[in-house]
């Protein structure tokens, strides 16, 4: 059981749901990112996903996008990020997700990219690109070394991809809200809540639900269905302007108020 099984027991016994922020590790330095996961746990946050950028990020919309530019003209890459997160880890056991893709991780070598994560103390990864039919190397990986393995289930996925899914998962399952690219939407799709329903009938295991979400108001709601809510876009777009820090403090600590009141 790792820091992202744990802070979910630990949530369930509170009757909380998890609030789950992300930023690109990088944007726009990685000082900064040191100092905004720090500013980001004591606001609420209960799990922080770092981004990998990467120059061809197909799952993300422009707001991340523009995100990853800045955090590779900044001189941001795996083994910096690595280097950062061990120096992450002196002052917060706050759980640590990485977000990639693919191309970033085959570069560095599967074996060596798990190792690391283990050794810095990264909790998770997520691989938008990969499916986890295609999975089972790095799931052997994942679990040698104490690192989950989180999948993505969309709108389109089957009641059959999803046992797939749930099965293969570890630390939370990720439903992805919506059809196309990270971004914050102005209106949740109608149909989240049967979904959340559906997966979380054939696993136990928490169910985080991302993709759109740009308010307090939207995020109570997915509260209210989902054990999680991730929120990336809306707090990547203060990061690309100025007062990153107490902006974003602020920012989180309204949303984390509305998840964890529900």
């Amino acid at each position: 059981m790792n820091r992202i099984d744990k802070k979910f027991r630990e949530l369930k016994k509170e009757k909380k749901k998890a609030f789950i922020a992300y930023i690109t590790a990088g944007d726009p330095n990685l000082a900064t990112t040191g100092k905004l996961v720090i500013a980001l746990e004591k606001s609420g946050a209960d799990i922080i996903e770092l981004g990998i950028p990467f120059s061809d990020p197909l799952a993300d919309g422009p707001t991340i996008q523009a995100a990853s530019q800045r955090a590779l003209k900044s001189g941001a890459n795996l083994k910096k990020i690595f280097k950062t997160v061990s120096a992450i880890r002196k002052k917060t056991d706050v759980p640590l997700v990485f977000m990639t893709y693919c191309n970033p991780v085959l570069r560095y070598g599967l074996p060596g990219f798990f190792k690391a994560c283990g050794r810095c103390g990264v909790d998770g990864v997520i691989i938008p690109d990969l499916p986890a039919e295609e999975a089972g190397e790095i799931i052997k990986l994942g679990r040698k070394n104490g690192i989950a393995t989180i999948f993505l289930a969309a709108p389109t996925s089957t009641r059959k991809r999803i046992i797939n899914i749930a099965r293969n998962s570890n630390g939370f399952i990720y439903y992805v809200s919506l059809t196309g690219v990270t971004g914050a939407r102005s209106k949740l799709p109608a149909e989240f809540k049967s979904k959340v329903k559906l997966i979380k009938s054939v696993t136990d295991k928490p169910v985080a639900v991302g993709f759109g979400v740009s308010s307090a108001a939207q995020a109570k709601e997915i509260a209210g269905a989902a054990d999680g809510v991730i929120v990336g876009s809306a707090i990547v777009k203060i990061i690309g302007e100025k007062n990153i820090i107490p902006r974003v403090s602020r920012f989180a600590r309204i949303l984390a108020k509305a998840i964890h009141s529900v």
